[in-house]
């Protein structure tokens, strides 16, 4: 991971801000900060960081309307940042196609720690991408994996429709996906599942693991109401299912 990695903090608090972009700073980050979501814009014009770090609870436009313009406009880590207890607000933010979250008051240590992680899986699939000319396989061998109607990529952290296009995948949600291509017709308990992502910390009843996996049923199912690839085993957990089929998977 390159030692200076960009990261902009979107918070209307003045304090946040300087205390967390003298922290970043002393630990080699590149720090930006924006108040706003209009300041983020005009900073992202200048440069696009690696990793944005966004206050849910910013007035105006909200941090879960940012997050969205951000994934469906830019390649980088989201890192949402939401109030003690606000599950609704974290469920929401992995829906828009969040990284990772951490809630107020959080120790910076940890954060620091969640972005280096973020930074972790962007630069490895940016390093496999460019191992890799378009259109074809893998310079590696294409380590691919059939996830019904699709391929799952393991060295470039791609997934790729019958026809060659990519349907976009975060970071997370490649994790996830690996996961289970890895672990066919075993059924993994969301425990099991928060342990192999690497984010043990999040409670055992956290829905995250529900909203991640409802995400890649609407990329890779025929029907994400019926589905046939990832099963829900009821009072157990998920299960992958190689030898189903899908149709039309959506992006």
């Amino acid at each position: 991971m390159p030692t200076t990695a960009g990261v902009m903090i979107v918070d209307d608090d003045p304090e946040v801000r300087t205390m967390l972009r003298e922290y970043l700073s002393s630990h080699g980050f590149a720090v930006t900060d924006a108040e706003s979501g209009q300041a983020m814009r005009a900073a992202l014009e200048r440069a696009v960081p690696d990793v944005v770090l966004l206050d849910i609870g910013l007035p105006g436009e909200d941090g879960l309307a940012l997050a969205r313009y951000l994934r469906e406009r830019y390649d980088l880590g989201i890192i949402m940042v939401t109030g003690a207890g606000d599950v609704v607000d974290r469920v929401v933010g992995l829906e828009v196609g969040a990284d990772d979250y951490i809630t107020k008051p959080f120790d910076p240590r940890e954060l620091r720690a969640r972005v280096r992680s973020v930074l972790r899986r962007l630069h490895a699939r940016a390093e496999r991408e460019t191992a890799r000319t378009p259109g074809t396989p893998s310079a590696r061998g294409g380590r691919r994996k059939a996830v019904g109607a699709c391929l799952l990529d393991l060295d470039t952290h791609q997934l790729l429709r019958s026809d060659g296009e990519e349907i976009p995948l975060t970071s997370m949600e490649f994790e996830l996906l690996q996961i289970f291509v890895e672990r066919p017709n075993q059924v993994l308990t969301r425990d099991r599942l928060l342990t192999l992502t690497r984010n043990r910390e999040w409670e055992p009843f956290d829905r995250s693991i529900d909203i991640r996996v409802a995400r890649l049923r609407k990329k890779v199912e025929a029907d994400p109401e019926k589905p046939l690839l990832i099963r829900t085993v009821r009072g157990a957990g998920y299960m992958f299912v190689p030898g189903a089929t899908a149709r039309r998977p959506g992006g």
